[in-house]
């Protein structure tokens, strides 16, 4: 019922907003960083991923992130994200604003993503701005730790990501609250809706009297708001409700 229901609301929409998390990524094999067997289980999240950590110590972020960082890189876009780029091309979505870092909204074919996190396929010299592919610098990893600016040999380089104690992108946020105060649906998937002030958008969206739905696999802190809530699995939600839509 729950799934006829979301797929009813989105069928109406012409003005929708995706919301994704890191539940939609891990599906594509990208470990989440919370819950279960999450990255900050295993690692301290201050010490790895806030700015004056890696400032003062690139060496322990790109520790962490090498693994990570060819996970990423292999990982293919899954049915959930191919299921939210067939929403935005059949016209009920007018974007899809991110958490994730990983590009794979735009590998399936998304045409507009927000992302709030950054990006994790480009990588920026602090020192001197040039902007190198993540996957060249994750590529020399093995031989040169921490790896080194091709252009001044400076060893601050950085992901296009917004480590802890970083602002989050002023377009970004500004292009999510204006999406988020026009949709006529709220599609939340994938994310605990824990880190802020990201999790703000889709409350704002409430408010401004959108019906919001929540697909994730555990409870969220906003499943009281949602008019509906499905406790799954995205790449085999998302696709069922394309799937009604279509019929």
């Amino acid at each position: 019922m729950s799934v006829a229901k979301a797929a009813e609301l989105l069928s109406r929409a012409r003005r929708g907003v995706a919301f994704t998390g890191a539940g939609v990524s891990a599906e594509s094999g990208i470990p989440t960083f919370r819950g279960e067997g999450g990255v900050w289980t295993r690692y301290d999240p201050v010490k790895v991923s806030s700015i004056d950590s890696f400032m003062a110590d690139p060496v322990s972020y790109w520790q962490v992130s090498k693994d990570r960082g060819r996970v990423a890189l292999e990982a293919k876009p899954n049915p959930g994200h191919a299921a939210l780029a067939a929403l935005e091309d059949a016209g009920h979505l007018a974007a899809i604003v991110t958490q994730n870092t990983d590009g794979l909204h735009q590998a399936s074919g998304a045409r507009r993503v927000i992302e709030l996190h950054g990006s994790g396929r480009q990588v920026r010299c602090l020192e001197c701005g040039t902007v190198e592919s993540r996957r060249d610098v994750q590529d020399r990893l093995n031989v040169e730790m921490p790896p080194r600016c091709r252009a001044c040999g400076g060893a601050l380089l950085k992901p296009t990501v917004v480590l802890f104690g970083e602002p989050l992108p002023v377009e970004a946020v500004t292009a999510s609250y204006d999406l988020a105060n026009q949709a006529d649906v709220m599609l939340v998937v994938g994310t605990s809706l824990v880190v802020y002030p990201a999790a703000e958008i889709p409350l704002f969206a409430v408010r401004s009297g959108a019906p919001m739905i929540v697909i994730n696999a555990e409870p969220t802190p906003f499943d009281r708001f949602a008019e509906v809530v499905i406790h799954g699995r995205s790449g085999e939600v998302l696709p069922e409700i394309v799937s009604l839509i279509d019929e």
